[in-house]
């Protein structure tokens, strides 16, 4: 086969442009689609080949016979199926029939016009999607030319059709068509076969339809003007040989590589919806978090609010009741009625005072402590609850494509929302998720307590534990301490500094509760929130090499994009 030299550099070009679509597909990881490049780079240097598909008995074999005029049977032809490997026919000085695989042969023949052309004769289109795959991955994608052998007396098998469909809207192959045995129909049947042949074509999309109607048998009789042979070859003639085939292949070459590259498109897009959607709710889940964060915090602002109000209240009212008591004359009486009543002595006053202020604050305390715990615990199981839902729903959000290039990230996707789902059901049911023995590690005997609950339902078991600990540890601390205080008192101190000491044991205590509830609490909610996004772990990793994945991938298109359009500007000025 004679190839200029503008086209023999072009064909180099071409060839280097399609290793490295072989490479991107190899890197994609998709086998098939890297088979398929695979194939079609190893018959880039083969003759123009023609690929003949049909229904079982439709005629193709007798049609090869006929059509290359070999002068022996090349394809078996029998009143029961023959065909039932793919034939790859090729020119050769001897003839020769290789077995490459049970599903292909190659045969070798020394026929002229396979110097030209390579034929490829395959089983019936309705056996292929049951034993012969290697077509559609082989054959079809690196074909130059379909030939559709139907028969003439029915045109219109369905199995047929939905072959067509494959090889026109997957592969954009060109096509022709045979009516073969036409010696079996009248001139008037054959002819509304053919129109009704070229209408029904026509509508799947082709503008112009080739069809040629022809009998194998009267061209092996010898009845050439009969045949309908004569305008085959002269198709051929006209479109194959004579060095117009090489051109037309590489043309072919470089439409079958842009439709590669077009599907990889399509498959690229889908995986970068699917990525923006999974970074989408990755951040949904950030801001999720954060606002319950903040609405948690803010619920714990509330509930220490609450205590310091009650706190002072009760703490101001003793502290009247003991600026009032020290004061002369209830002191003086005091004195007075400690000589004849051990209760009426100063000493037993300030006893008194002290359990009243130990009772009222447990009690004011308790009781503001009961309701705010079960609004924040409340705040910190929606937390959590949220973010399981959106988990579920995020389970069915795989964005939908027909797109089967990258079906392997697709699945480790799907992996990995389902261990996921799986990971944090777990998690919830769980009471060590939400236990931290640091928020109390003075009262580790609280723990046991806490973990013979479940999950979220024990949230509000910890934080009653943390906040009632901080709260009676600090406000019991202050009542030590004023009794102390008050141990110590004279008739001869003053009733300034009895009382500003005292006020300055209440502050004291006052800060170091507001302080130490704020820090446990607004560390328990960090915990729980850290130890929630720790469950996204594998998503995020994903993620991460998903976003270096797609941006290499989109390199790597672009360039192979800019390649073959350049070519093809070549091409046509050839």
């Amino acid at each position: 086969m004679m190839i200029n030299q503008h086209t023999q550099a072009l064909r180099v070009q071409v060839e280097d442009a399609v290793k490295d679509l072989h490479r991107l597909a190899q890197e994609i990881g998709h086998k098939e689609l890297a088979a398929t490049v695979g194939e079609l780079r190893n018959r880039m240097s083969e003759p123009y080949m023609f690929v003949i598909v049909g229904e079982v008995k439709a005629g193709k074999s007798s049609f090869v016979n006929a059509l290359l005029e070999a002068g022996r049977e090349v394809c078996a032809v029998a009143p029961q199926p023959m065909t039932d490997t793919i034939q790859q026919i090729l020119y050769a000085e001897q003839a020769e029939t290789v077995v490459v695989n049970p599903y292909l042969k190659k045969i070798f023949l020394p026929v002229d016009i396979l110097r030209d052309i390579a034929i490829v004769d395959t089983p019936g289109t309705n056996s292929i999607v049951e034993r012969h795959q290697d077509i559609t991955e082989g054959f079809i994608p690196a074909s130059d030319l379909v030939i559709f052998v139907f028969e003439a007396k029915n045109p219109y098998r369905q199995s047929a059709w939905d072959f067509f469909d494959f090889i026109h809207h997957d592969w954009h192959k060109k096509i022709i068509f045979i009516l073969q045995q036409k010696d079996l129909l009248s001139a008037e049947d054959l002819a509304v076969n053919e129109r009704g042949l070229f209408d029904y074509a026509h509508k799947k999309g082709l503008q112009e339809p080739a069809i040629f109607a022809t009998s194998a048998k009267a061209e092996e009789e010898g009845r050439f003007d009969e045949s309908g042979f004569s305008t085959v070859r002269d198709y051929v003639r006209t479109h194959v040989t004579g060095g117009r085939g090489a051109a037309m292949k590489l043309q072919n070459n470089l439409t079958t590589s842009k439709g590669i590259l077009t599907r990889i498109r399509e498959g690229l897009d889908a995986r970068t919806e699917q990525f923006r959607a999974d970074r989408a709710f990755r951040a949904d889940v950030h801001q999720t978090l954060d606002h319950q964060e903040g609405k948690t915090n803010h619920q714990s602002g509330i509930l220490i609010e609450n205590l310091l109000n009650g706190y002072d209240r009760i703490t101001k009212e003793i502290g009247r009741e003991l600026d009032g008591g020290l004061s002369f004359p209830s002191m003086l009486r005091r004195s007075v009625m400690g000589i004849f009543s051990k209760q009426g002595s100063i000493k037993d006053w300030l006893n008194d005072l002290t359990k009243k202020l130990e009772t009222h604050l447990n009690a004011e305390l308790r009781s503001k402590l009961s309701d705010g715990v079960v609004d924040l615990a409340d705040s910190v199981q929606q937390m959590a609850k949220m973010i399981d839902l959106k988990i579920r729903n995020s389970a069915g959000s795989g964005v939908k494509s027909d797109s089967y290039i990258f079906e392997d990230i697709s699945d480790k996707r799907a992996t990995v929302l389902k261990d996921l789902q799986e990971a944090f059901g777990r998690f919830i049911s769980r009471s060590e998720s939400f236990t931290d023995t640091r928020l109390f590690p003075e009262n580790a005997a609280i723990s046991p307590n806490i973990a013979a609950g479940s999950g979220v339902a024990v949230v509000g078991l910890i934080l009653a534990a943390v906040t009632k600990t901080a709260v009676f540890d600090i406000t019991g601390g202050v009542l030590t301490s004023i009794g102390l205080l008050f141990a110590g008192i004279t008739a001869g101190l003053q009733r300034r500094k009895i009382v500003k000491g005292y006020f300055e044991e209440i502050a004291r205590g006052r800060g170091l509760m507001e302080e130490t509830l704020r820090d446990k609490l607004i560390t328990y909610v960090r915990i729980i929130k850290s130890r929630i996004n720790d469950n996204f772990a594998d998503l995020d990793a994903l993620l991460a090499n998903e976003e270096k994945q797609i941006a290499h991938f989109e390199e790597q298109f672009s360039g192979l994009e800019k390649r073959f359009e350049e070519l093809e500007k070549q091409l046509k000025i050839n």
